[in-house]
């Protein structure tokens, strides 16, 4: 089932297993157990090589993948990563988390992730062209609105999913929705780069406010926030749009922080350079608004920002998986972080969200320890909103940003209300004055959600 040389996938399939083994889920219903040998192998794994030439004319040779997980709510849904780390560790990790997070949105989707291991940084728009009509000439046979609808991912923005659903429409000599994160002209809907780091923050909106009893919000907050993409800057515009401060961004090459707040113009200025492609380290050297004395930011290479942030209210991991270690756990549980939430897939280590339970279960108070909330839920948003771009192309319509946005807030207050009421009714723990584990909760509910379509449809008895 799980293989030793994938290592990701195997903290995904333990992190799912031990918390419904801590539920009272099996307790309840026995025959669930039925299914996890089921649901954690995919329906089916394609791989194939992408030939493309560069600039000069030689031949390339990439690695393409897609793991259809599962269809028991609907097409495979999941996105495309364009980076070089990309394995089928990786993939089959985020595919088995999206199988749930799908789930948790309402929406009839199921779950998948592909990708390749081509790097497009550093190549011009011919080259990445010519890859992605290449990778789309492999993946365009098993992919369709009904089947599977993939989307954008890490190194897969707006350009690279044009290239690849011009090229899907020559090959199969139809205009579908068989990709989401399109352009707004053809098909594309509002709110879609926003909507991870919006839904982020409208989760922990209602974190806030169940913690408190309603009195209190992000106003006045202080928050870390790693990552510097689109969910990253999106999940800071919002936060300061409700009167938080943002004290922290990073990137591979190192962590940017000011005490006294990044600015709204800041990020915008990160946002437009990043589209270059360009490094934190180079952004704030060359634009004037990180250089004046009443804005300038402390630059950290090499460094991610949880232990360097001092005291903070709310931590958000946008970047990528395990970026938060268990000493960075007890560095932020020392800050007085009340809240963590990932906005990046599987963002913290197992050694991480034992600390953070922990430290919620021994709380002799309601709202005096940190609470955690796991990426499957935090993060949905943006496949929520993938969902609704379906669902326009489905009906040839296009939305509003009002109505998309209110759409995807009542999708995130849905989902918190499942995992908090999931968690309460298959909860073992007997310290009724600590808040419940909103991991447990997200994964349970998730679970049931796909496990008993699976078992209607007899994939299980």
């Amino acid at each position: 089932m799980v293989q030793p040389e994938e290592p990701e996938f195997q903290q995904a399939y333990n992190e799912l297993l031990s918390t419904l083994k801590d539920s009272t889920l099996f307790q309840k219903h026995p025959e669930y157990e039925n299914v996890i040998p089921v649901v954690s192998i995919p329906e089916r794994i394609i791989q194939f090589r992408v030939t493309w030439e560069d600039d000069n004319g030689n031949l390339q040779v990439n690695n393409g993948y897609r793991v259809q997980f599962n269809s028991a709510l609907g097409p495979y849904k999941g996105g495309l990563r364009l980076h070089p780390s990309v394995n089928l560790s990786i993939l089959k990790f985020l595919g088995y988390e999206q199988i749930f997070k799908n789930a948790l949105t309402g929406l009839p989707m199921g779950g998948g992730k592909g990708g390749s291991d081509f790097n497009p940084k550093g190549k011009s728009d011919n080259e990445i062209r010519r890859f992605c009509v290449s990778f789309m000439r492999q993946l365009s046979r098993y992919i369709g609105q009904f089947t599977d609808v993939p989307a954008g991912d890490i190194g897969t923005g707006g350009r690279e999913i044009g290239f690849m659903f011009g090229a899907y429409k020559s090959m199969q000599n139809q205009f579908e929705g068989v990709l989401t994160g399109k352009g707004l002209t053809w098909g594309g809907s509002l709110i879609r780069p926003e909507a991870t780091g919006y839904g982020l923050i409208y989760y922990v909106e209602k974190m806030i406010e169940k913690s408190s009893n309603g009195k209190e919000s992000f106003n006045g907050k202080r928050v870390a926030i790693s990552g510097s993409g689109n969910v990253a800057q999106y999940a800071a515009l919002k936060a300061i749009e409700l009167g938080a401060t943002v004290i922290s961004l990073s990137d591979s090459t190192g962590t940017i922080i000011n005490q006294k707040g990044i600015s709204p113009n800041q990020i915008l200025a990160i946002q437009s350079a990043k589209l270059q492609f360009k490094s934190l380290k180079e952004i704030i050297s060359s634009d004037s608004s990180f250089t004046t004395s009443s804005t300038k930011v402390e630059y950290l290479p090499n460094e991610r920002p949880w232990i360097h942030v001092g005291a903070i209210d709310i931590a958000l991991p946008c970047a990528t998986q395990n970026e938060v270690s268990g000493d960075e756990a007890k560095a932020l549980v020392s800050a007085g972080c009340k809240f963590i939430a990932e906005g990046s897939n599987m963002g913290s280590t197992q050694d991480a969200i034992d600390i953070f339970e922990s430290e919620r279960k021994s709380s002799s108070l309601i709202g005096s320890s940190i609470w955690y909330a796991p990426g499957k839920a935090a993060n949905c948003g943006g496949v929520a909103v993938s969902g609704l771009e379906m669902a326009q192309n489905s009906q040839r319509e296009s939305w509003t940003s009002e109505e998309v946005d209110q759409k995807l807030k009542d999708i995130m207050i849905n989902c918190f209300d499942n995992c908090y009421k999931t968690s309460v009714t298959y909860s073992s723990e007997s310290n009724e004055n600590s808040l419940p584990s909103l991991v447990m909760g997200a994964n349970v509910a998730g679970f049931i959600k796909v496990a008993d379509a699976m078992k209607d449809q007899g994939d299980w008895w």
